[in-house]
């Protein structure tokens, strides 16, 4: 199903500060919006709350196009964070397993993430083992196996050698053309074409109550 985002005069505090403050913009299906700007500007706290995880302190996000407001926001979207939520004692291929039952994925979508992702010579590793680049394409497989129209990366190149950022890139356009939408956290330029939206500090002061 394709989803359009809007963001209506979001603001978000951290503490007693202003991170974001009247925020507004309009991502629709299969555009991507690159969230930019200094460390600390707000980028991540903007994508968990976009995922539903953080209450704005002002205005609103949601999601729109044929999706019941009341519907949660998990099944629509995808969060990638820098956790990579992953067990560590597990099995990279058990921990597959474990993804796909509690995601609603497909065995099908199963074999496409290992293969698009170059996953076989990890399967019987601990996930404990695995470098950061290998934890990070094991957490993509997510965005494989259970389809959501929403994706929501923070820096999702970052660990990833210069093979599987094509590799990631690659899904990214693909999802794109299928109409889904993704908003992420960057600080280098993704290599296709993308809307960057620049996050600035608002004016400093402290806000009580």
């Amino acid at each position: 199903m394709a989803l359009s985002l809007v963001v209506d005069a979001l603001s978000l505090k951290k503490g007693y500060r202003h991170l974001i403050n009247d925020l507004s913009f309009f991502v629709a299906p299969g555009e991507c919006v690159a969230l930019t700007g200094a460390n600390g500007v707000g980028k991540t706290t903007l994508l968990r709350t976009l995922a539903g995880f953080i209450r704005p302190d002002g205005g609103r996000a949601r999601y729109v196009d044929g999706v019941d407001p009341e519907e949660s926001v998990a099944a629509q979207a995808h969060y990638l964070g820098h956790a990579e939520a992953l067990s560590p004692g597990r099995l990279a291929g058990a921990e597959l397993d474990f993804q796909r039952a509690f995601l609603g994925g497909t065995a099908a979508g199963q074999a496409e993430a290992i293969r698009r992702l170059n996953l076989s010579p990890l399967l019987e590793l601990e996930t404990r083992m695995l470098s950061a680049g290998q934890k990070r394409r094991l957490s993509c497989a997510r965005l494989i196996m259970a389809r959501r129209p929403v994706w929501l990366l923070d820096e999702p190149m970052s660990p990833l050698d210069t093979e599987h950022r094509a590799k990631l890139a690659e899904l990214m356009q693909s999802h794109l053309s299928e109409g889904g939408l993704i908003v992420c956290a960057v600080h280098d330029p993704l290599p296709f074409e993308v809307r960057e939206l620049r996050l600035m500090a608002p004016a400093m002061e402290t806000v009580y109550g």
